[in-house]
């Protein structure tokens, strides 16, 4: 075996596969992230159909037939009604989303900026090619993720339809794959897509573009490197929405 071949195999696994382990990362933090916060989706999701649903039924006196009334009350009404554990009442179908959609974003999103734009003479990623990369990423990736991402919003509402009496629809997530695609074939897997996608790119170019350009700010100006500690610091202030939700 040759002398290079050995210095590869003796290489950390993120250098030897760098797009392969930042798939592996990104799905990995994406999970935790997704865990933490997936009551607030639920929460949310319960709101906005609830809605839907009093107003095509009473009109305008849907308001005094809504029976959950701002985050906090819907959250402790499903705790009351369901039980606990049904705050995450579909967060297998959100995993696999978040592993697809985040892994695949921030892939396609290094592989433009180093493959397709790349960088400058002086090492340094434009502002404009961050926002147009963050956006084609934004696009791929929830394109990629678009059936798990309906399937988790199906998945929520499985709850408050054993409440109204009404059968379930699916026995589990794999099921709830299984009877989409038999009843709309491919296209109903991806039912959606087009606003999905449009809302991801601008998402993501705010996201992506931020974190890019805070992590390359801090690799030039500050005596940190180019590593998890950076891209940690770097992607601190796109968590913070999240987080303010979390706070009491």
């Amino acid at each position: 075996m040759s002398a290079p071949e050995d210095e590869e195999r003796l290489l950390p696994l993120t250098q030897r596969w760098p797009r392969a382990s930042k798939f592996l990362l990104s799905g990995c933090a994406a999970t935790v992230a997704e865990l933490a916060t997936f009551p607030l989706d639920l929460t949310k999701t319960r709101l906005q159909i609830q809605g839907e649903a009093a107003l095509a039924r009473l009109g305008g006196g849907a308001g005094e037939a809504a029976p959950y009334r701002g985050m906090v009350r819907t959250a402790l009404g499903i705790v009351q009604e369901e039980g606990f554990l049904k705050l995450w009442q579909g967060v297998t179908p959100a995993i696999y989303r978040h592993i697809v959609y985040s892994g695949g974003r921030m892939v396609t999103y290094e592989h433009l900026r180093e493959v397709v734009f790349g960088k400058g003479e002086d090492k340094h990623y434009p502002l404009w090619k961050s926002v147009i990369g963050g956006m084609m990423a934004g696009v791929v990736g929830q394109f990629l993720a678009n059936p798990t991402d309906l399937v988790k919003v199906q998945m929520q509402m499985e709850g408050k339809r054993k409440l109204e009496g009404k059968p379930l629809r699916f026995r589990g997530v794999h099921h709830a794959f299984a009877k989409i695609f038999a009843e709309g074939g491919i296209r109903g897997l991806w039912a959606g897509w087009v606003p999905n996608i449009q809302r991801a790119a601008l998402v993501n170019m705010g996201d992506l573009t931020t974190y890019d350009t805070v992590k390359h700010y801090l690799v030039l100006n500050t005596p940190l490197e180019d590593n998890i500690m950076t891209h940690g610091l770097s992607s601190f202030p796109l968590a913070q929405p999240k987080l303010f939700f979390l706070l009491p």
